[in-house]
């Protein structure tokens, strides 16, 4: 509990001179997989605190790559492990669970494609990874791609990929939204008639619109932009934005931050350079450009995950060959909220590794998963390492902390169903602590009770309530503190 009440202090920038250089401690790692090559592409933390991973498998399956699907505990032990596929190539590129506690996943078939071509695969499942349905989208004869899911404020999914079907010369990027039984309720389509260009990530925005990075050949001539695409509800583009430096500039992960603005991560090859470096952009709620970052070395280094943390600041995965023990290290970044680098950390061995997917934890560790060739049962494997948070809690007093009032952005944000909202108080006193909907009507009262001095962890569980914003209140003597939070279901 304190460990976790000071992890969020210091990412609020209270201590972040003393921890600025020092990475966090390794935790454990873990290695999935067999004598042949599997990797991981999307890594979320579930509701029982443990960990979904999807990616691919050469070693399980019917033969070819199939989608491989891993369950772990909150210590990264195996629960259960699932291969989805044919006789061909087909992989998983992106996973979320479900209100129902199940898992969709989205990605390619090559195995079950139209006239045996790529179509985007989406995969619905239980809690124990079980088939319920699954749907595919494209048409014969044309490569089609599924890159990202998220399941929607209002039910059903949304995915994002690429597509080559409905008489395209160049493959285009893909918005397809879904009701809740992967029925395609409408797709749009974004790109130039003579270029390609592809969607990478989608993320559902506060104003139930979306928003989708990717890359584009504007030119015609093969170089690519970072590409930023937001849409209304409808999927309707609202504006669009590029960043790009010279030969190929990739973004492969957008996330709406707590501004209302948008963070991006991916890697850029400027003209004149042999090799990418990470690449980090920060937006404003209009696309417009408030920061950029690039991350690396004298050789190639790339980008391909970013998740705003706790206290404002931003931790990002992906891969380096400048740095670590070998061929090339999956590579950790934590920044300021600005893009300062406060500390990196690589993992692996003297073969080649990767990073592909980071997410902070509840406890306010980190959790990344990819590949690796350094190590497990041969071939390549799922790699997972766990993390703990920045400063150990024995380096700073409690007493010295619990100075005022103090109300914490609850974890998770958004939720789905249950979050932890957390506050401190100094003194004894009579406290109330309130959810609220968007209008202002109470919805719960949590706490009303006179209370000690001290951390509080109070869990809400938001069954029975619709998806949307909230607001929860502290209230205790002459003190008010509100802040908001997000219920996706």
């Amino acid at each position: 509990m304190k460990k976790q009440m000071l992890f969020i202090f210091v990412l609020l920038g209270i201590f972040s001179l003393l921890f600025s250089q020092t990475p966090p401690d390794t935790l454990w790692t873990k290695t999935f997989g067999g004598y042949n090559d599997d990797g991981a592409y999307s890594l979320k933390q579930t509701l029982d605190g443990g960990y979904i991973i999807a990616g691919w498998t050469e070693t399980y399956g019917t033969g070819g790559k199939d989608v491989y699907l891993i369950k772990t505990d909150k210590d990264g032990d195996t629960v259960w492990t699932k291969a989805y596929g044919g006789t061909r190539n087909d992989e998983g590129f992106s996973i979320k669970q479900t209100s129902d506690s199940g898992y969709i996943a989205v990605g390619s078939t090559y195995s079950f494609g139209a006239a045996y071509e790529d179509d985007a695969w989406l995969i619905k499942t239980n809690s124990d990874g079980d088939t319920l349905w699954t749907k595919r989208y494209g048409e014969t004869n044309h490569s089609d791609r599924g890159y990202s899911v998220q399941q929607t404020n209002e039910g059903g999914y949304i995915i994002t990929g690429w597509t080559e079907s409905y008489g395209l010369n160049y493959a285009h990027a893909w918005l397809i939204k879904t009701d809740l039984l992967g029925n395609k309720v409408w797709d749009k389509i974004f790109g130039g008639a003579d270029t390609a260009s592809y969607g990478r990530s989608v993320q559902q925005t506060n104003d139930s619109g979306y928003i989708i990075t990717g890359w584009k050949d504007y030119s015609g001539t093969g170089d690519y932009d970072v590409w930023l695409i937001k849409t209304d509800s409808l999927g309707n583009k609202l504006w669009d934005k590029r960043w790009g430096k010279g030969y190929y500039d990739y973004g492969r992960s957008v996330q709406q931050t707590n501004d209302g603005g948008y963070i991006i991560t991916g890697d850029t090859r400027p003209y004149g350079a042999t090799n990418s470096d990470v690449w980090l952009i920060k937006t404003n709620a209009n696309g417009d450009t408030v920061w950029t970052k690039t991350y690396g070395g004298s050789a190639d280094d790339r980008g391909w995950s970013v998740q705003q943390t706790s206290g404002g600041g931003y931790i990002l995965t992906g891969y380096t060959a400048s740095y670590g023990a070998g061929d090339g290290d999956a590579w950790l970044i934590k920044t300021d909220s600005s893009g300062n680098k406060l500390w990196d950390k690589t993992f692996g061995g003297s073969a080649y590794d990767y990073g592909r997917s980071v997410r902070q934890t509840n406890d306010g560790g980190y959790i990344v998963a990819g590949e690796t060739s350094s190590y497990g049962s041969g071939g390549k494997d799922v790699y997972l390492i766990r993390l703990s948070s920045e400063v150990s809690v024995d380096d700073y007093p409690l007493q010295t902390l619990l100075k005022r009032y103090y109300l914490y952005q609850n974890y998770p944000n958004p939720f789905n169903p249950s979050t932890t909202i957390t506050y401190l108080i100094p003194k004894e006193s009579f406290v109330k602590l309130k959810i609220f909907n968007s209008i202002g009507q109470l919805v719960k009262t949590l706490v009303n009770e006179n209370q000690s001095s001290g951390e509080y962890n109070i869990i809400f569980n938001a069954d029975g309530l619709t998806s949307g914003v909230y607001y929860y209140q502290l209230i205790s003597e002459n003190k008010i503190i509100t802040k908001k939070f997000m219920l996706l279901k």
